[in-house]
């Protein structure tokens, strides 16, 4: 199973890149792909979509899925 992953914004200089694959022969979170893709722990409040739709972190992925990681927005 390959998950392709991304980080935006100040996500990605945290973690040091922008995208990721991630092999695994189970079934994984949210996550777990973050664990697997990173070594840092993932922020409070990070943004969390599986195919373009926001899920929370323990949604299941599946295999060819992309999953995407956003900063909390905030505004003033």
């Amino acid at each position: 199973m390959t998950i392709s992953v991304k980080f935006f914004a100040s996500l990605r200089e945290q973690v040091g890149h922008g995208d990721a694959s991630v092999d695994a022969s189970d079934d994984l979170t949210v996550q777990q792909v973050w664990s697997d893709s990173c070594s840092i722990t993932m922020p409070a409040n990070t943004l969390c979509a599986v195919n373009m739709e926001y899920v929370d972190r323990f949604h299941p992925v599946n295999d060819g899925d992309e999953v995407a990681f956003f900063p909390p927005v905030t505004g003033g």
